[in-house]
This record gives structure tokens, sequence and C-alpha cells, in this order.
């Protein structure tokens, strides 16, 4: 099992640099970084865990330059974003983003795609909170027209690209209905998110890894249901607080990689937390 891990990086926090040396050092897979953009200060969303808003939301670095940063200092470390909040952001400049970071990296970028959580970072985005979701699905549609080898036009609901150059391209070969880097879909288990897994993304990234077993049946049957091949569905547990037994009851579902947390400090907690989760990495 391949583990990888995802931080708070901030200002105040590891550099990418320093913590991306220390993982490929180390054995990990790879590195998950969040994004916000910003955390306006009159907010009545609630934070998802149910506590105050830990102060590390409020002072994220860009994923994607944290993200260049550590993937030019290593060879091996995968990088990702859990997760990018696609709605927030104009699909030709993320496209470009992605593809880039993929292409300088290697192939070596997973997106993390998700829909958010807080109305009010969204709203300043211009984002209607009841449509975001079919927002996401449409700047997948736009982007993997920009992704495609030869220029091809996309009109879609909330947006449209006329058929164009587009390079660098994603250095992964479409697999199905996807194209693009290695894409996993963020959130809570339904089939509305199955839907969307589905349809353009190589799998799940479920946030704490609750309720797998009950959860996994019923997304292996949406995706056999679209045609999809069930050997290329993956499942990564994001943010995960590991122990043994709760890694070998995700072996046990068949699942190939973990995203554990680390605390949002400087070098020495982090590297404490390193530590700690070293012998699950050495029993891989």
């Amino acid at each position: 099992m391949r583990i990888a891990v995802t931080i708070f990086l901030t200002d105040e926090t590891i550099t990418p640099t320093r913590l991306a040396r220390e993982l490929e050092r180390r054995g990990y897979a790879g590195l998950y970084l969040p994004e916000h953009t910003h955390i306006p200060v009159e907010r009545t969303t609630p934070h998802p865990a149910g506590v105050e808003l830990p102060r590390e939301y409020t002072r994220t670095l860009d994923p994607f330059v944290a993200l260049g940063q550590a993937a030019a200092v290593t060879e091996r470390l995968g990088v990702g974003t859990g997760i990018t909040l696609a709605a927030q952001h104009d699909p030709i400049d993320l496209a470009k983003q992605i593809a880039t970071l993929d292409h300088l990296s290697g192939g070596r970028f997973t997106l993390g795609v998700g829909f958010g959580w807080n109305v009010e970072e969204a709203a300043d985005h211009g984002v209607e909170w009841r449509t975001r979701r079919e927002l996401v699905r449409d700047r997948m549609g736009l982007m993997r027209a920009l992704w495609s080898e030869e220029p091809t036009a996309y009109e879609g609901e909330f947006g449209s690209v006329r058929a164009s150059f587009a390079h660098p391209k994603p250095v992964r070969k479409p697999r199905g209905p996807v194209v693009g880097p290695r894409t996993l879909v963020g959130g809570a288990a339904g089939p509305k998110l199955f839907t969307h897994i589905c349809a353009y993304a190589d799998g799940w990234l479920p946030i704490g890894g609750r309720g797998l077993s009950e959860s996994l049946p019923a997304l292996r049957t949406a995706w056999a249901d679209a045609g999809r091949d069930p050997g290329a569905l993956q499942v990564v547990p994001y943010a995960v607080r590991p122990s043994p037994d709760k890694l070998a009851h995700y072996a046990g579902l068949g699942i190939e990689e973990v995203v554990v947390q680390l605390p949002p400090e400087g070098e020495a907690g982090v590297l404490r937390a390193l530590d700690a989760y070293q012998p699950f990495v050495d029993a891989r």
C-alpha cells in the first residue's frame, strides 16, 4: 500500500521544498495539498468538522505554486491537490496550470477535484451554490477539450471554448471518458457524487475514509453500469489518521493508496509526525 501525505502548508509551516525532499527520502508516495483562495471574515457556513475553523485554513499557500516547488526538487514523489475547487477557477487558465505542472513533473500530478463547502468563499468567485456541482462537471468538460490531442471545441451550460491549440498536454493518455492527469473526485458518498466520478474521473477521494465497506459496493455498481473498466477504479482515502487495523481494513477492500494527515506545523513538528508514520511506509 502506498502512503502519501496531505498538509495545510502555510506561511507559518515547513516549506514545500523541505517537506518534499524529506518525503522522497523516506519513501512516501506523494504530497497532496488543499486549496482555499481566501476565507471571508463574515462567514455563516459552518466548518464540516463542526469545530471552529482552524487558523491554517486562512493561510494556505496556492497549491499549484507549492506543488511546482515540490516537483522541482524531487524525481519520484507524486504531487496532487486535495482538492482543487474547480468552480472557483477560470477553466481555460486552470487547464493550462494543470497541464503545465503535469508536464514539468513528468506525469506525477493527481488532480483531486471537489465542490467546496464554504458558501461565502465560493460566492466571491461568482459561484451559484445550488449549481456548483453542475458547474464543476462543465469545467471538467471544457478542460478535457483543451487537453485533447486534436483541437476540440466545447459548448457547455456554463462556458465554452473554440477548437484551440493548447499545449503542453497532460502526460497520461485518455482512458474511457477521462482525458488529462489522474483525476479523483472528493466528497461524501451518494448517487450524485458517484455519477460525477463515473463521468470524468479515475476514482474517489473520500475524506477520512469512514464507511467504505458500505459505500464501495454502490460505487462499484455505478462504475460498472457506466461501462467503466472494473479494474480501473481507484479509491484513495484522504486525510486519514492511520493505524495498523485501519490500513489492514483498507487493504482488504482492495485499496492501494492512502493519504495520511500531517499537522500544519513547522519543520520539527512535521518531522516528528513523519517519524511516527514511518513504520507504515516501511511495511508497505
